[in-house]
C-alpha cells in the first residue's frame, strides 16, 4: 500500500486536487476537463512551466490549461500546423523540396510559403499538400520530441540540407537542442507542439502568387478557417522587403549574426537607413507631383514609428519646395466627459466617436477654401481642447501632415475631396525570420518597440505593456487594419537589424516579470526569441533613425 502511495502524484487542476499515477501524460489528465471548454485544450503549464500534452507527470504540480483561444494555445496550433505542412511537402515532393520551402510572412489568416524553384505554385500542387496533411490528421500521426547535443543537431540538419538551422545553432549558447520528429521528418521550432496531427482539425492550403498560403483559424474564431481575403498592397510591401533582405544576403537570424560577427554592422545600418530614406524621398516626390494634394493622412498600428516617419517625410517635402505643417488628429479628441466608454466602463479613446469629426472637417474645409483657421490643442492633463493661437492658412505650397489611427478612414475626413488627400499606411512589417520554418510575427517587433519606449518615456514596466497589448491589438483590428488597403502607399518601418538593438533594452525588462503572473509566459517566449540574436550597440544608429523613437536619442521630438 505504501509503495502504491509513493507511485501516486498530487495534481491541482481547475481548483481540484487529483491523485494520478506517476507517468500519466498531461493529455490523459486534461481529458476530464475538456467538456467544460468550448475549444480544444492543447497545452498546459505545470508549476509555471509550459508543458506539452505528451509529457509525463513525475511530481506534484499545479496545472493551468491553455485552449486555442489563449495566446499559448493558438501559437502551439500554428506551430504544429506549420510542421505538418512541411511534413506533407516532404512526403509528396521529397526532402530537397521541403528544404527549399520557406515561411516568409503572414497576410491575414494566411502564412505565405515560398517554395523557391522546387515546386510549381499551382492549385493542383496545393491540393496534393492539403490531401497529405489531411491523411496525417486522420491517422493522428504522433509528434515526437527528443533532446540531443547541439553538435548532433547541427550535423542532423546539415545532412538534411537545412543550412539556415545549422547556422542558427552556431550562435546558440545552450549545449542541447529540442528536435521534433513526425514519421521520419525532423525539424526545429522555438516553441511547443501538440501531441499528434489529429489536433490540427482546421486548415487549408491554396496557391497564391508565386507560392502557397497555409490558412489557419484565428485566435478569435479557432474552430473554422475563413476564406483568404486578398490584401495585395500589404503582400507586395512584404514581398518587396523580403526580396531586399535576400538581395543583401540577410534572410534569417543566422545571416544577421554572421554580419554582426564580421564587424560590419555600422556600414550595414547606414545602408538600410539610406534605403529607407530613398523610399521616403520617393513618397515625397509622389505627393509633390500631385497638385491637388493638401492633406497627407498617415495611419498605422501602435509602435510603427509614425512620428519619426512624419518628421522625415516633412523634411523631404521641404527639399521639394513644399511647406508641411504637422497636425495630430488627437488634438480633435472630444472633451473627456464626452468620450464613449467600452464594455468595461473605461474610456474608449480609440473609437472614431472619441474625436470631434464635425469640427475637424469644418476646420479642414475652411483651410482648403483659403481661410485662416485657429486649430486646437488637446490638453491631456485636464481632458479638454484648448485654443492657444495656433493659426494656419494654406498657401500654394502648404501641406498639412495629419497623423492618427483614423487617418485612413474616410469617415474621419468625409467632407474633404478625395483628390486633396494622400493616404499613407505605415507599419513595422518584420520579414527577417528565425529560420526558413520559424517566422517572426510582425506583432513581436512592435510589442518589443513599445515595451522599450514605454519603459523609457512613461516608466511603465514590461508586464503592463504585455497586459495592455491585447486591447491595443483589438483596437487596431477595428480601426486601422480594415482601411490599410485604401492607402495610396504603404511604408515598412521595420529594420532588419533592429531586434538585435532592442534586445539589450528589452531583456532586463522581461526578466523583471515574476513567475506568478499571467504575463510571465509571454515574457519567457520573448526572452527565448531574443536569445537567438547577438547584440548590436545603439550608438551605431543615426539620430534620425526610426529605431531612435524607441531606444532614445532621436533628433526629433518623439
Amino acid at each position: 500500500m505504501v509503495g502504491k502511495e509513493k507511485n501516486m502524484i498530487t495534481v491541482t487542476i481547475a481548483g481540484v486536487e487529483r491523485q494520478v499515477p506517476r507517468g500519466t501524460t498531461y493529455e490523459a489528465l486534461v481529458q476530464e476537463f475538456q467538456p467544460q471548454h468550448d475549444n480544444m485544450i492543447v497545452a498546459v503549464a505545470a508549476n509555471g512551466r509550459i508543458r506539452e500534452l505528451f509529457k509525463k507527470i513525475n511530481r506534484d504540480c499545479l496545472v493551468e490549461m491553455f485552449t486555442l483561444r489563449d495566446d499559448v494555445g493558438h501559437k502551439t496550433y500554428v506551430r504544429t500546423a506549420t510542421m505538418l505542412f512541411f511534413k506533407a511537402v516532404f512526403d509528396v515532393f521529397g526532402g530537397e523540396c521541403a528544404q527549399n520551402c520557406r515561411v516568409e510572412f503572414a497576410v491575414g489568416n494566411g502564412s505565405f510559403v515560398n517554395p523557391g524553384d522546387s515546386i510549381a505554385p499551382t492549385e493542383e500542387n496545393a491540393a496534393r499538400i492539403r490531401m497529405r496533411m489531411k491523411e496525417l490528421v486522420e491517422a493522428r500521426t504522433p509528434f515526437k520530441k527528443r533532446t540531443c547535443p547541439l553538435d548532433e543537431a547541427m550535423d542532423l540538419f546539415k545532412e538534411q540540407g537545412m543550412k539556415d538551422k545549422e547556422k542558427l545553432f552556431r550562435y546558440r549558447m545552450n549545449s542541447q537542442v529540442n528536435i521534433y520528429e513526425i514519421e521520419g521528418y525532423y525539424d526545429y521550432y522555438y516553441g511547443y507542439m501538440m501531441p499528434h496531427a489529429g489536433y490540427v482539425k482546421s486548415f487549408d492550403v491554396i496557391s497564391y502568387e508565386n507560392g502557397f498560403m497555409l490558412l489557419l483559424p484565428t485566435k478569435n474564431d479557432p474552430l473554422k478557417v475563413e476564406p483568404f481575403r486578398e490584401q495585395k498592397k500589404l503582400f507586395y510591401t512584404l514581398e518587396s522587403s523580403e526580396k531586399w533582405g535576400s538581395k543583401i544576403g540577410i534572410q534569417n537570424v543566422g545571416d544577421l549574426n554572421d554580419e554582426i560577427c564580421r564587424g560590419s554592422m555600422s556600414d550595414f545600418i547606414l545602408m538600410q537607413e539610406a534605403e529607407q530614406e530613398r523610399k521616403i524621398g520617393e513618397i515625397a516626390r509622389e505627393i509633390a507631383g500631385r497638385e491637388d494634394v493638401k492633406f497627407v493622412m498617415i495611419a498605422g498600428p501602435s509602435s510603427s514609428g509614425k512620428t519619426s516617419f512624419s518628421h522625415r517625410l516633412s523634411i523631404q517635402l521641404r527639399t521639394l519646395g513644399k511647406t508641411p505643417h504637422p497636425i495630430a488628429l488627437d488634438d480633435y479628441f472630444v472633451d473627456r466627459e464626452l468620450t464613449p466608454r467600452d464594455e468595461k466602463g473605461d474610456y474608449n479613446f480609440e473609437c472614431l466617436e472619441a474625436l470631434d469629426i464635425k469640427q475637424f472637417n469644418d476646420d479642414m474645409c475652411r483651410l482648403l477654401a483659403g481661410e485662416r483657421v485657429e486649430l486646437p490643442t488637446f490638453n491631456f492633463k485636464i481632458g479638454k481642447r484648448e485654443y492657444q493661437g495656433n493659426y494656419q492658412q494654406l498657401g500654394k505650397d502648404d501641406i498639412l501632415v495629419l497623423e492618427g489611427i483614423h487617418g485612413l478612414n474616410d469617415k474621419m475626413s468625409y467632407a474633404l475631396p478625395r483628390q486633396s488627400k494622400f493616404k499613407i499606411y505605415i507599419s513595422a512589417l518584420t520579414t527577417l525570420n528565425i529560420d526558413g520554418h520559424n517566422r517572426i510575427p510582425t506583432t513581436d517587433g512592435r510589442l518589443l518597440r513599445r515595451m522599450v519606449r514605454d519603459a523609457r518615456t512613461r516608466g511603465s514596466d514590461a508586464r503592463r505593456t504585455i497586459q495592455m497589448w491585447s486591447s491595443v491589438r483589438r483596437g487596431e483590428e477595428e480601426n486601422i487594419f480594415p482601411f490599410q488597403e485604401d492607402a495610396d502607399i504603404m511604408f515598412n518601418s521595420a529594420m532588419i537589424y533592429e531586434l538585435a538593438v532592442l534586445k539589450q533594452f528589452a531583456e532586463p525588462l522581461l526578466f523583471q516579470i515574476p513567475k506568478d503572473v499571467p504575463e510571465y509566459y509571454e515574457a519567457k517566449r520573448l526572452l527565448k526569441f531574443l536569445s537567438y540574436f547577438l547584440n548590436v550597440a545603439s550608438e551605431s544608429l543615426p539620430n534620425n533613425s526610426i529605431c531612435r523613437e524607441f531606444v532614445g536619442g532621436s533628433c526629433f521630438r518623439v
